[in-house]
């Protein structure tokens, strides 16, 4: 699966990115020996190999540039990666769907007073901090949907990122180009068997 906002054309120059497993750095050395290696800073995309952990670190190392990502999968997991194979990469690439991932903006609040902003590919997680759980409040596009939640910590998840924090937290895996963006408790006691929620991505969502 590739990840641009633009349109996939002639593809000249290659840079090759790689999880330290076995797997993907004998990729990585077969790969750049076959098609040649470029900076990722100007390559007309990049080749993420590894799982979708690493396909999320670089998505994060790539916010900014423009540069599309086509990853292939040389981890565990890959939901967000196509299948591995050597040959013919350039056609692959130049074939590929892109896919325009839309991060999550977080504006949080300090107990100082501070605001900390930040974007997010895969998810914004609200945690305890001490042995006793967490009492959280949350209000939906500036309506309370939920009093008190008991837990150890909430979650939202983009379609990228529900398969790794939300999905270790049971929550839904969102397909690739979706609307959609998931809340997920974490270890949750009240309300009982509440699993979260399916939300609108452009919904407002404030925690408590």
């Amino acid at each position: 699966m590739s990840s641009s906002p633009p349109e996939l054309r002639a593809v000249s120059e290659i840079a090759f990115v790689a999880a330290q497993q076995p797997e993907a750095q004998e990729a990585l050395t077969h790969l750049a020996h076959r098609y040649g290696n470029t900076d990722p800073d100007r390559a007309d995309v990049i080749v993420a190999l590894g799982g979708d952990g690493f396909m999320l670190e670089s998505l994060h190392g790539a916010i900014g540039n423009g540069t599309p990502i086509f990853g292939m999968n040389r981890g565990t997991v890959g939901f967000l990666m196509n299948e591995y194979r050597s040959d013919g990469l350039v056609e692959r690439i130049a074939r590929a769907q892109s896919v325009g991932l839309r991060p999550l903006r977080m504006t949080a609040f300090t107990m100082n007073g501070d605001t900390v902003t930040a974007l997010a590919i895969n998810e914004v997680s609200l945690l305890r901090e001490s042995r006793m759980a967490a009492k959280i409040r949350i209000h939906i596009d500036e309506i309370e949907r939920l009093d008190e939640m008991i837990c150890d910590g909430v979650l939202v998840a983009t379609p990228a990122g529900s398969t790794a924090y939300n999905l270790s937290a049971h929550g839904p895996i969102i397909p690739m180009g979706s609307d959609l963006i998931a809340l997920t408790p974490i270890s949750v006691f009240r309300p009982r068997r509440w699993r979260g929620a399916l939300l609108p991505r452009k919904a407002v969502i404030a925690f408590d």
